[in-house]
């Protein structure tokens, strides 16, 4: 393995270091965006069940929040149970939006290093073309340094695309992950409202 950074020369190094963040992004969204934590299922109607008990006491807002992203949003639903169907919406809309934001976390950095891999890869190639003209001369050509330069062009452009597509791939991933869940959210908002304005009691 060090051979081969040895042989891709100083380029390739921004490109490893990209390639770890990226998989520790990789790996964070898949422990962050499991539906279990996001969005449980049943959860809406353990809350409801809970709110025929009970009411929404504070101890049960306090409970519902720490619930995971949908327990957020139901608890600004339950603290806002009395009030007008459009304040209430507003609240969850509100929440939602934080929540919503929170989901998307790191995925902008991750699409940054998919597009942007290839291009660091794309640097390290025109360096290595460099160094292949460099070992050019009038008298003789110098065979050690040419094929470094290959070396450098080559392992550069194989780097920047392993980078790269996995993180793409990954990125488009999370954003479909996200999507789904937030619309899953939103059905079991609406739940809630529906509930609580006597349409569905």
């Amino acid at each position: 393995m060090w051979s081969i950074i040895e042989a891709a020369g100083w380029p390739i190094w921004p490109l490893i270091i990209a390639s770890v963040v990226a998989l520790a992004l990789i790996i964070e969204r898949f422990w962050s965006l499991r539906s279990s934590v996001v969005a449980p299922p049943g959860l809406v109607d353990k809350v409801l069940v809970e709110y025929r008990e009970r009411g929404a006491t504070p101890e049960l807002l306090r409970a519902t929040a720490q619930r995971g992203p949908l327990g957020r949003i139901l608890a600004a639903g339950l603290a806002n149970v009395k009030a007008p169907r459009p304040v209430m919406r507003e609240a969850i809309e509100e929440v939602g939006r934080v929540v919503t934001h929170d989901l998307e976390r790191f995925l902008t950095t991750l699409g940054t290093i998919a597009a942007m891999a290839p291009l660091l890869g794309l640097l390290g190639t025109v360096i290595g073309m460099i160094e292949i003209f460099g070992s050019q001369s009038a008298a003789a050509s110098n065979p050690i340094a040419l094929a470094h330069g290959i070396s450098v062009a080559l392992y550069n452009t194989a780097m920047g695309l392993i980078v790269a597509i996995p993180s793409m791939i990954f990125y488009r991933y999370f954003r479909g992950k996200v999507d789904a869940l937030i619309i899953e959210m939103e059905q079991q908002a609406i739940k809630l409202v529906d509930f609580a304005h006597d349409d569905r009691k």
